[in-house]
């Protein structure tokens, strides 16, 4: 079987990413499934380390090709950007900065095919602006970085899927952005995610905008009739089992009992707080269009809990499953 690499970029240094991460790597079957190299500092995954009380040793690698992928040895891409002893849970310029870098690092080794997939621990967005990077988050920032137009966020929990058409903009700025390219576009990124996943047929359900969605016109400016219902007419030609739009609430209801394989949000809270509600301790974030592939942890920083050793390592775990997911079924499909 097909081991990818996959390359995990230590997040903001001051959060709780270097916890997770070592907590993660210190699951010595995961190295049966990938292998994994940190992108950030071995000094910073040696304070964790002794946080979470993980006996794990640390190895400075200069390239990919230098690391061993043994359990027990994290092999680290060490960039030299986070000063020792920098303190948990402060917001700070430096950590925006380290990990802007990591990120940089990992698109790079991504497009020159050294890696297999990218899997992010969190960030911090005032940390990273403080730093100069005006992004929004990790989303638009891979985006520019590997020169994709258009990207879609995709969350994933035990027993549900939602891709946002979307995400960090004001909800007038977002009813006023959807149109129904957009939404086509998004239906069908979904769609070729789940097929490179495996799933032949996936059955796609498409939230409306307003309350029941619309109610044939009674809640709302006819919005779904305009912006929603032609995507999912061109989608229903090419032969694609989409329905919508329905009424969200009862949409997230049978998406989590199994009828439908992806839920399509109209917007960030739309789509986020039944994916939170179902498992935010499980829950991993996929960017979907970029050339490269990358999931993610569903949650932050956490800098009220940093340095303490509590931090739960399950939504890293699952990230890392997912994108080794993702990256074999790719591996082992005729390119």
């Amino acid at each position: 079987m097909y081991r990818p690499i996959i390359a995990i970029t230590m997040g903001d240094a001051a959060g709780i990413g270097p916890e997770i991460i070592v907590q993660s790597l210190a699951h010595r079957d995961l190295y049966d499934l990938c292998r994994p190299l940190v992108i950030g500092s071995v000094q910073r995954l040696q304070e964790a380390a002794r946080l979470v009380g993980a006996s794990s040793s640390f190895r400075a690698v200069a390239q990919v090709a230098d690391a061993a992928f043994v359990p027990g040895e994290v092999d680290c891409f060490d960039l030299g950007s986070i000063p020792a002893g920098h303190p948990f849970g402060e917001l700070s310029a430096a950590c925006g900065d380290a990990a802007y870098q990591c990120i940089a690092r990992a698109v790079d080794l991504a497009m020159r095919h050294e890696i297999d997939a990218i899997c992010t621990a969190p960030l911090n967005k005032e940390a990273l602006h403080a730093a100069g990077h005006l992004y929004p988050g990790h989303t638009e920032l891979l985006a520019l970085l590997t020169g994709t137009p258009e990207v879609s966020m995709m969350l994933v929990a035990p027993n549900l899927r939602v891709i946002h058409v979307t995400t960090h903009i004001g909800l007038l700025d977002a009813i006023h952005k959807i149109e129904p390219g957009l939404v086509e576009r998004t239906i069908a990124r979904g769609y070729d995610t789940l097929r490179s996943a495996g799933i032949d047929a996936p059955r796609i359900g498409v939230c409306g905008i307003n309350p029941h969605a619309g109610e044939n016109g009674l809640f709302g400016n006819g919005e779904e009739e305009l912006k929603i219902i032609p995507a999912v007419l061109a989608q229903q030609a090419l032969g694609r089992k989409v329905e919508g739009p329905l009424p969200a609430d009862a949409l997230f209801f049978r998406a989590a009992r199994g009828d439908f394989d992806l839920v399509v949000a109209m917007y960030h809270d739309q789509g986020h707080a039944p994916v939170k509600v179902m498992g935010l301790e499980a829950g991993v974030n996929v960017t979907v269009g970029l050339p490269v592939i990358r999931t993610s942890v569903d949650h932050g920083t956490a800098f009220d809990i940093a340095g303490k050793g509590v931090a739960d390592e399950r939504s890293m775990l699952e990230a890392l499953r997912i994108a080794t997911q993702l990256a074999g079924h790719k591996a082992a499909v005729p390119q």
